[in-house]
């Protein structure tokens, strides 16, 4: 918009005559003065565009974990942690390939047998197995790809796994006298499935063998079993196992699987010219008291083994955790 400005040039005699009144057009001058527009909103937006305001920018960057750098100590730990979780993952291995070759070889996956697999001991390492393997693998990967998720979880079992062994071990102080009915119906157990599991047929006689005993509380508590009661036909009514005898050997070389052969037809003294007549059930109750400070300390030494792996698994995921966020 300009605006114009003229000067006007009035008569000086304006008594006398006639003169008349004119209007001297002027030098005219143009002046610009700022007005908005729409153009002008264009150009205010482009200027703030330019001018150095402080905006909010999304840095992609910005929110990435800066993971820490390990030093030379926590290179050792991390590869230490990897060597001591892959010994207990092949020690775990064994164990579990021990189990399916014991329950193949008697026939149980393949249906030839209907004995329960909850009495085969086989079991017992196919779990165990099982549960070392899974919890040692995924100590293995987590040390070796610095994996935090394999790391919490192998920290989590081996605590859980640590809390159950405390647990078990407090209940077994608290509760010996049904510790000892336990043991006895497990024991009365093996004698009823003393020919039906090999297994079982080899723990009873290494525990009457080293035990010196016979039977649960005497030796004629092996008339319970169907195949040495007086009643049973075949060669082996009436006797008891070899594993009961004083002299298993013949000859001091080898074994003679009939030294026991009748000796239920026997009396009491004249069977204990042969066999052992005390069970095992106390013997075995004896046992495990003398031998308390041994099973404390390798429970103790168990603990502590455990207690290593978590402590190193803590040690690699506090390296490998991220440290914060770059502004």
């Amino acid at each position: 918009m300009a605006l114009s400005r003229a000067r006007l040039s009035w008569p000086r005699g304006a008594a006398g005559g006639g003169e008349t009144t004119r209007l001297l057009p002027q030098e005219s001058r143009l002046v610009e003065l700022p007005y908005p527009s729409s153009d002008d909103d264009d150009d205010d937006g482009s200027l703030a565009a330019d001018m150095d305001f402080p905006t909010a920018k999304h840095d992609p960057g910005a929110q990435r974990p800066i993971p820490r750098k390990p030093g030379a100590f926590s290179q050792c730990v991390r590869y230490l942690a990897f060597l001591w979780n892959l010994l207990f993952l092949l020690l775990g291995l064994l164990a579990l390939a021990v189990g399916v070759w014991g329950m193949l070889a008697k026939g149980l996956l393949r249906g030839e047998r209907l004995a329960p697999l909850g009495s085969d001991p086989m079991l017992l390492f196919v779990l165990v197995g099982l549960g070392a393997s899974a919890v040692s693998l995924a100590g293995c990967l987590g040390a070796l790809r610095s994996s935090p998720c394999l790391l919490r979880f192998f920290v989590g079992a081996v605590l859980a796994f640590a809390g159950l062994e405390v647990l078990g071990g407090l209940l077994l102080l608290a509760a010996q006298r049904r510790l000892r009915d336990a043991l006895r119906d497990a024991l009365f157990l093996c004698l009823l499935r003393y020919q039906e599991e090999p297994d079982l047929r080899f723990l009873v006689d290494e525990v009457q063998r080293s035990l010196r005993c016979c039977g649960l509380g005497s030796y004629r508590d092996w008339e319970t079993n169907p195949y040495f009661n007086c009643s049973a036909p075949g060669a082996q009514a009436c006797s008891v196992p070899a594993s009961c005898c004083l002299d298993p050997w013949q000859n001091g070389t080898v074994a003679n699987a009939q030294c026991a052969f009748g000796v239920l037809h026997l009396g009491d003294v004249a069977a204990g010219a042969v066999v052992h007549l005390g069970g095992c059930v106390g013997q075995l109750s004896a046992w495990l008291r003398t031998q308390a400070g041994g099973i404390a300390a390798a429970a103790a030494g168990l603990v502590l083994v455990e207690a290593v792996g978590v402590v190193m698994a803590l040690k690699v995921l506090r390296d490998v955790a991220p440290i914060g966020v770059q502004g």
